[in-house]
């Protein structure tokens, strides 16, 4: 960092020379090259200020704001007394010095020894609110944010701009409310759409350039599909780790900022997880989506759908109206990530192969078993309210299945809709078909299980796989009670 730092000095001071860095880039050609060097910078990259309590957060957030002072430590020949107190209370972390301030300060001071306004960027700016939301100090983490952020960008004459990057909606955050210059751009918008990732053109140039021009279509299955405003991007973090491997995998769902989504998922209601089942299933849902997702109470259902879009995890489809949005997945990078947070949830990945395999192999008792011990072990008694839960858990464990099966859901087959049906890729495997019922005792669960059976063959499912030219299928009946659960089968 200090490398990063320190070399706004030097841009400053030998701005001509660090220009032929931009020779024959697109940016050379922008009027904003006109700017560079004009002005010191002040960097903050806020991603990994987190802790389990707001002493420790503080702690950090003490650490970072030392090692920045460190990096203008220069900039301390021209302050007069009263300033080097106040500069070297932070850069030599005495008791009393004050951080609140000290982005603010150093605006001052940085503007005393150039002569010229800051410039203050702040990337991922929210992730310590996600993280003190998360472990419960949240109101302690907004009360200093607001003085240490707010104040360093409001009615500040040293400031000659601030750029803010994160998931959560500025003004919601609480921080900035009393600004009335703060201008906030979203996905939603149609100004800055493009910049927010790569755009076709620009893969298409970087596969070219990387001689893999070849692999587009796989690239864009894996890592396009992001609609904002009116442009589709890539996720531009990905796309630079597959030129780098050559590898389609998931990165950018690897990263450390997807915490809260994991929280998300952990804690989310049956409408959700009805919503999401639908979404796992290639289908598209109709959510309300405002902008004004506020971490200061625990997230509402809008608030759950606002988080996804907003950090990446689904992409808007279409736009209703002003509010209302149609919403899916954007790519197979997502797909991959949800599928592993379910083995998380409900499966350790051994114990999900074993239940699959039992399935494949028509081993329903042993299929029945694991799915039992499953429910035990790993579900909560106010998940189970609806049978839209079990359809969904359901679904998503044959969803581990797709490298052999079609596995579909809610589609129509004979005389209605089916709850979930597997289809084998190979037409001489077996073939499955599944319906879920809830009861609410259970003395019923084996009489249930069976009606669900009985209501597979009145309804005509098996017509779809019969048409497909699948010689063998068996019908399955779950039936559910709380946490357990019986499986009847034919």
């Amino acid at each position: 960092r200090r490398d990063n730092a320190q070399s706004w000095e030097v841009q400053i001071e030998n701005a001509e020379e660090n220009r032929k860095l931009f020779n024959n880039l697109y940016i050379e050609k922008s009027k904003y090259i006109e700017e560079q060097g004009k002005h010191p910078v002040i960097f903050l990259s806020l991603k990994e200020i987190k802790g389990k309590t707001w002493e420790e957060m503080l702690e950090e957030i003490k650490n970072y704001i030392k090692g920045l002072y460190n990096d203008f430590e220069y900039i301390r020949e021209i302050l007069n007394e009263s300033e080097l107190k106040t500069f070297d209370a932070i850069w030599l972390k005495k008791e009393g010095a004050d951080y609140s301030n000290s982005i603010k300060d150093l605006t001052k001071f940085l503007y005393k020894y150039y002569k010229k306004e800051v410039i203050l960027l702040i990337d991922e700016y929210d992730t310590p609110l996600v993280d003190a939301y998360l472990e419960k100090y949240y109101s302690e983490a907004i009360t200093f944010f607001k003085i240490f952020l707010g104040g360093a960008l409001k009615t500040n004459p040293y400031l000659k701009m601030g750029v803010l990057t994160g998931i959560i909606r500025v003004i919601k955050a609480g921080i900035f409310s009393d600004l009335n210059n703060l201008s906030v751009y979203s996905i939603l918008d149609e100004k800055y759409d493009e910049d927010f990732g790569l755009t076709e053109k620009e893969v298409e140039q970087a596969l070219k350039d990387y001689n893999i021009f070849e692999e587009l279509n796989d690239v864009k299955f894996w890592y396009d599909g992001y609609k904002m405003g009116n442009k589709e991007v890539y996720n531009p973090w990905s796309i630079i780790n597959f030129l780098d491997v050559k590898k389609l995998v998931a990165f950018w769902v690897k990263t450390s900022g997807n915490k809260l989504i994991k929280e998300i998922l952990k804690t989310s209601t049956t409408d959700v997880n009805e919503s999401l089942t639908k979404l796992f299933n290639g289908e598209d849902v109709e959510e309300t989506i405002t902008g004004n997702s506020d971490l200061s109470s625990l997230l509402n259902y809008e608030d759950v759908w606002e988080l996804l879009v907003f950090s990446g995890y689904l992409t808007i489809k279409e736009k209703i109206d002003r509010r209302n949005y149609i919403l899916k997945i954007p790519n197979q990078e997502i797909r991959e990530f949800f599928k592993d947070e379910f083995i998380d949830l409900y499966f350790k990945e051994s114990k999900l192969k074993k239940i699959l395999n039992a399935l494949k192999e028509n081993n329903i008792e042993e299929f029945e078993r694991i799915f039992q011990n499953m429910l035990l072990s790993s579900v909560s008694t106010w998940d189970t309210s609806k049978e839209a839960f079990y359809h969904g858990l359901s679904f998503g464990m044959l969803s581990y299945l797709d490298g052999e099966y079609y596995v579909t859901s809610n589609f129509e087959s004979g005389y209605g809709r089916y709850d979930i049906i597997a289809e084998p890729r190979n037409k001489n495997k077996r073939g499955f078909i599944i319906k879920c019922k809830i009861v609410k005792d259970e003395k019923d669960l084996e009489k249930m299980s069976k009606e669900a059976i009985e209501q597979i063959k009145n309804k005509k499912y098996d017509t779809q796989l019969k048409e497909r030219g699948i010689k063998e299928i068996t019908l399955l009946g779950l039936a559910f009670c709380g946490k357990r659960m019986k499986v009847s089968s034919e």
